[in-house]
């Protein structure tokens, strides 16, 4: 019997720790991605600033044929939405927010059943016929120091989702002529 009690102090204790050390983690994080692709910024540009167009590249589409979508808005730039239900993806709503076409595209990212929101940009930079895609997403956990922690795994957790969507954009970019 005391050796349970001790067990279970010493569990409590853990969980203590790992609460209070939540708390002087970073709440915010940062995801970023490039690749260059053998593409005019145009081009690419027209794969990303029309919501219905990202079901072609991005690789959240591609994990789950069978995600409800839905739109509104306009059908391209500032004000275009699009929102998704998924099994294995979650809920979300994307909303453009500040288009430079052919340069970079903004985004609002809400993720209602996480309360999670962050912003997003896809950032495009053409180099001697050629075009450097970079896709960031920054957001912040608020203030529970155990979200804390999947703040620091989110680079791991969203990074290689934006490689596999960026090598899809670039498969799609450079096959079109």
């Amino acid at each position: 019997m005391r050796f349970l009690k001790n067990m279970l102090l010493a569990l409590l204790g853990l969980i203590l720790l790992l609460v209070v050390i939540g708390f002087f983690l970073p709440s915010g994080y940062h995801v970023s991605r490039s690749i260059v692709i053998a593409a005019p910024a145009e081009r690419i540009f027209a794969q990303l600033d029309a919501p219905r167009q990202w079901q072609h590249w991005s690789e959240w589409n591609r994990r789950d044929p069978a995600m409800q979508l839905s739109y509104a808005g306009p059908d391209r730039g500032v004000g275009a939405k699009w929102s998704w239900q998924s099994r294995t993806e979650g809920n979300g709503t994307m909303t453009f927010t500040h288009v430079e076409p052919g340069k970079q595209l903004e985004y609002e990212l809400i993720f209602p059943d996480f309360d999670s929101r962050s912003n997003g940009k896809l950032t495009l930079e053409e180099q001697g016929g050629q075009t450097k895609v970079t896709w960031s997403n920054d957001g912040d956990m608020g203030g529970n120091p155990l979200m804390h922690y999947l703040a620091l795994m989110m680079d791991g957790l969203v990074g290689p989702d934006f490689d596999k969507g960026l090598a899809n954009l670039k498969h799609l970019s450079e096959s079109q002529h």
